[in-house]
Parts: C-alpha cells; sequence; structure tokens
C-alpha cells in the first residue's frame, strides 16, 4: 500500500505556498498550512532591523509562535513534506512549533524550503530536537519559486517513498 502523504507548509510572502501548492499536486498529498496566530506584517519580515519581530523570533532558539489551526487528522498520514522560508539559514521556529505539537514517531518528515539563495544550514538539526528518535527528517531541497510540476514530480519519485 502507498503511504499517504501531506504536505504542509508555512509562508510569509506567498512563495513557500506555490512550491508547496505545486509539490501537493504532484506527489498526490493532502495540504495544510502552517498560519501563525499573528500574522507576520513587511516590517515584522525585515530581517535587517534587528528589533523586528522575525529577528527577535530568530535570535531565542526556545521562541515557539503560536499557530492558528491543527491539523485533525495527522496520524493518517505516513510521510509529510514541511515546507518554509529559509530565515537566518535555518526553519522559522513557527516550524518548531508545528514539530512540537504532534507525534511524530515512526513517520518520515521530507523538509522543502524556498530561499533567496542561501542553503539549509543546520535546519535538520535544529528540527530534530522537536521530534522523537523515531522520527526520520530528510533534508529535502530548496526550490525557487519557477521551479515546475515535472521538476517536483521527479524529485518526489526520486525520494522513493
Amino acid at each position: 500500500m502507498a503511504n499517504k502523504s501531506l504536505v504542509t507548509y508555512f509562508s510569509a510572502s506567498g512563495v513557500t505556498k506555490k512550491v508547496a501548492e505545486k509539490l501537493a499536486e504532484a506527489a498526490g498529498a493532502d495540504l495544510f498550512e502552517i498560519k501563525p496566530e499573528v500574522a507576520y506584517t513587511e516590517a515584522d519580515l525585515n530581517w535587517m532591523d534587528k528589533k523586528s519581530r522575525s529577528s527577535i523570533e530568530m535570535n531565542d532558539k526556545s521562541f515557539r509562535p503560536a499557530i492558528a489551526e491543527k491539523c485533525n487528522n495527522m496520524a493518517d498520514y505516513d510521510v509529510v513534506y514541511i515546507g518554509f522560508p529559509i530565515w537566518w539559514y535555518v526553519a522559522p521556529t513557527i516550524i518548531n512549533t508545528f514539530l512540537e505539537s504532534y507525534d511524530f514517531s515512526g513517520k518520515t518528515i521530507v523538509l522543502f524550503a524556498t530561499s533567496g539563495g542561501s542553503g539549509f544550514g543546520n535546519t535538520v538539526a535544529e528540527l530534530k530536537r522537536s521530534v522523537s528518535d523515531t522520527t526520520v527528517i530528510k533534508e529535502g531541497k530548496v526550490f525557487n519559486s519557477g521551479v515546475s510540476k515535472d521538476q517536483l514530480s521527479s524529485w518526489v519519485n526520486d525520494l522513493g517513498l
């Protein structure tokens, strides 16, 4: 039997959302948006402002922004793709909030990200602390907004899940 998959994503500016929607279609997966309880404004996302919300959150590894709603059927999925923009060379701390909200024991998590130029950096190590030892986290790929559904299908097939 094929693994049941879910594509989840956090998207502050819409770029990751576009990739996630194409990925869900390419993988034949369900889609769930990780929405912050308080949406990020453009000022919140100004990484050059040390007092901006995103700067403050990313400078405190224990910070956990609240999530607006939960995925009620997480137990149904074997493979969970988690997408996010790269912030300060890692996943935004809202991804830790998401991981700590569910039991991912025995599941496979495949990360994907969007970025203006940086790679995954220390992302897997930072996120591994938020899940059980039996959770497999695969460092996926960083995509740009122009990635095609065919490219995503090929990537999903290469994962062999």
